[in-house]
C-alpha cells in the first residue's frame, strides 16, 4: 500500500508468471485432463496465475462473465469442471447456494485452490462434503510475489477428512510449506532480546515484482532490499519449514480476498460533513475473512441515528446507511464500503503523539458494539 495507503500496480515479468504457473502445476497438479473454471477476474494475479498454470498444462477453460454462485454451479454441472480457485467469500457463497438448492454434491470436482485468506473449520467441512472428490489446498502469497509463496493441503478426500490446519492458535495461522522456486526467511527485529523466532516475512526468487507502476525512482523499491522482497507480514518458520502467519505489519485488511487500506476508507469517510473522525479496521469474519468496521466520531451540530431509531429529516443526521451511500458516491470500491459502523462519543485513545490507538480502540469497539450496529 506504501505509506499513504494508495492502491499500487505492480509491474509482474513474464519469467514470474512463468516460475509460479509451474509451481502450481507441481503442487496442485495440473493437468491437461483438467477443466478448469474461472471464478476470479483475470486481473487479480490468483487469476491469471492459475489460468497462466491451466493453459500451460493444456487443461481446458470454461470462463463466465462474473462471478455469482448460480451461474459457477451451473457451469460445474454443465462442463464437468474439474478445477477452480476461491476466496473465502467465493467458498461461502458455492456453500449457501447448494444448501438452498439442496444440491447433493459436485462430483467433477478433483482440485481447489483457495488464496485470499484462510478458509474457516465450517467452509472447510461444507466444502468437503459438496465437492466430495476434491483436495483442497490452501496458499498464502501476494500480488508482489506474483500469487502464492506457500501451499498446505487441508483435506483428504480420499478419507473423507478435513484438516483443522488453519485455525488460529496463539502462535499464529499455519500457511503450509514454499513451493520449489520460492525462498522464505524470517527477519528478526535485532532489538528484540526475546528468544521468539518470530520476525518480517521476506521471500526472494524470480517469482518477485520487478516493481510498483508508476515508481519514478531509479532504484528498487524499499520494500525491496539485497533480493529479499518484504511481505509487509510477520511469521516464524517451525522445525518442519512450515511458515505460520502471526498478522500484518500494518493495518491491512484482507476481506473477501481483497485488500483495503483503512486510510482510504478513512479518508472518504472523513469527507462527511458530519463525521469529525473516523477510525477504520477489520474484525474477524467466517465468510470474508476480515468484515470491514468504521469507528466514528460526529461532529457537534449532527445527529446519529442508529438502524433501532427513526430518521427526522432535518437534515443534520448521519447513519450507517447515509455513510454507506456517501462511500458509493464517492467512488469507493463496494468491497471497501464498511459493513459495521460504531459511534464512539468519548475521547478516542491516543498515544503521548496524539496518534490513536487502533488496536486499543479496537477491542474497546468490539467488547461494545450491539447487534443493531450490523447492517
Amino acid at each position: 500500500s506504501g505509506t499513504t495507503g494508495q492502491p499500487k500496480g505492480v509491474a509482474i515479468s513474464h519469467t514470474s508468471l512463468i516460475i509460479q504457473s509451474l509451481a502450481k502445476i507441481a503442487v496442485v497438479g495440473y493437468g491437461e485432463d483438467d477443466v478448469y473454471l474461472h471464478t476470479a477476474p483475470l486481473c487479480h494475479i490468483g487469476g491469471i496465475s492459475s489460468c497462466l498454470a491451466t493453459l500451460m498444462a493444456g487443461g481446458c477453460h470454461v470462463l463466465i462473465p462474473k462471478f455469482d454462485a448460480k451461474s459457477a454451479i451451473k457451469a460445474i454441472q454443465e462442463h464437468r469442471v474439474t478445477c477452480f480457485i476461491t476466496v473465502p467469500a467465493i467458498m461461502a457463497d458455492l456453500l449457501s447456494y447448494s444448501r438452498k438448492d439442496k444440491l447433493s454434491g459436485c462430483g467433477s470436482v478433483t482440485k481447489i485452490l483457495n488464496g485470499g485468506g484462510g478458509l474457516s473449520d465450517e467452509l472447510i467441512n461444507g466444502a468437503s462434503h459438496l465437492f466430495f472428490n476434491a483436495a483442497i489446498f490452501s496458499a498464502y502469497g501476494m500480488t508482489e510475489a506474483c500469487s502464492s509463496l506457500t501451499f498446505m493441503r487441508i483435506n483428504n478426500p480420499e478419507l473423507q477428512e478435513a484438516k483443522n490446519q488453519l485455525s488460529k492458535q496463539s502462535e499464529g495461522v499455519c500457511v503450509g510449506k514454499p513451493s520449489p522456486p520460492v525462498e522464505i526467511r524470517i527477519d528478526r527485529d535485532e532489538s528484540n532480546s526475546s528468544s521468539s523466532q518470530m520476525g518480517k516475512i521476506l521471500t526472494r526468487g524470480l517469482h518477485t515484482m520487478v516493481g510498483y507502476w508508476g515508481n519514478n525512482t531509479a532504484d528498487t523499491p524499499e520494500s525491496v532490499k539485497n533480493g529479499w522482497l518484504d511481505t509487509g507480514d510477520t511469521g516464524w518458520i517451525d522445525r518442519t519449514g512450515k511458515l505460520w502467519l502471526m498478522g500484518r505489519q500494518k493495518g491491512r485488511i484482507k476481506s473477501g480476498g481483497e485488500n483495503v487500506y483503512p486510510e482510504e476508507v478513512e479518508l472518504v469517510l472523513s469527507q462527511h460533513s458530519g463525521v469529525a473522525t473516523a477510525v477504520v479496521f477489520g474484525v474477524p469474519d467466517s465468510r470474508l475473512g476480515e468484515k470491514i468496521v468504521a469507528c466514528l466520531s460526529i461532529r457537534d451540530d449532527w445527529r446519529w441515528v442508529d438502524a433501532t431509531a427513526e430518521h427526522q429529516g432535518e437534515g443534520n443526521e448521519v447513519s450507517a446507511h447515509i455513510l454507506q451511500e456517501y462511500c458509493r458516491i464517492k467512488n469507493l470500491s463496494r468491497f471497501k464500503v464498511p459493513r459495521l459502523y460504531h459511534h464512539w462519543s468519548r475521547p478516542f485513545p491516543v498515544t503521548t503523539t496524539g496518534k490513536i490507538k487502533r488496536e486499543e480502540l479496537k477491542a474497546k469497539v468490539l467488547a461494545c458494539m450491539q447487534p443493531h450496529s450490523s447492517l
